[in-house]
């Protein structure tokens, strides 16, 4: 069973952070939310308490399948201003492992330079720094390039939920959950 980190920074976008660990729960993917700070309980942008599996000094030199970042806009801003998470996540641009963010989140992503060359999407507004950090912006809800998946915003969840069951799991669960679901 594949096993992914879900990261959760204060101000993170509540609809997306559980919209994607509940789907790919549901496709049978091992999901942990990983808090970016030392406390658990993490207030996301509207005020909803989310409770984080572990926080992410516990993650250091775990290896797992994908590495998936909500957006939010002051989330996105935490996650931006940490370099550990910058650090795990520029590893990823070695691999052939599934990195994916939405919302603003995909700035997160430019910043650790995995974007460079890629298809991207973003919440509209950020695309200059997708720009900056190479990436070739679409207008698309959910954008797969290589192992890197973008998407625009709370709207579009629930399909980028669906396109990482189906890169993690296979395209006949992901369906599955996806008619269950009445996504599809």
């Amino acid at each position: 069973m594949p096993q992914v980190y879900v990261y959760l920074a204060p101000g993170f976008e509540e609809v997306e952070a559980v919209t994607i660990a509940d789907v790919l729960r549901r496709a049978g993917v091992t999901v942990q939310l990983v808090s970016l700070t030392e406390e658990l309980a993490v207030k996301g942008a509207h005020d909803i308490v989310v409770q984080a599996d572990l926080p992410f000094s516990k993650t250091v030199d775990k290896v797992v399948d994908a590495a998936i970042l909500p957006g939010g806009g002051p989330g996105t801003q935490y996650m931006l201003k940490s370099q550990p998470l910058i650090d795990a996540l520029g590893q990823f641009r070695f691999s052939d492992k599934p990195v994916a963010a939405i919302c603003a989140a995909p700035m997160v992503l430019a910043k650790a330079g995995i974007l460079n060359e890629v298809h991207a999407t973003c919440f509209p507004g950020c695309e200059p720094q997708l720009t900056e950090g190479g990436a070739i912006v679409t207008a698309y809800n959910v954008v797969k390039d290589g192992a890197i998946t973008t998407s625009r915003g709370p709207a579009t969840a629930g399909l980028f939920a669906l396109e990482l069951a189906r890169q993690l799991v296979g395209e006949d669960k992901a369906t599955q959950v996806g008619r269950d679901m009445l996504y599809l």
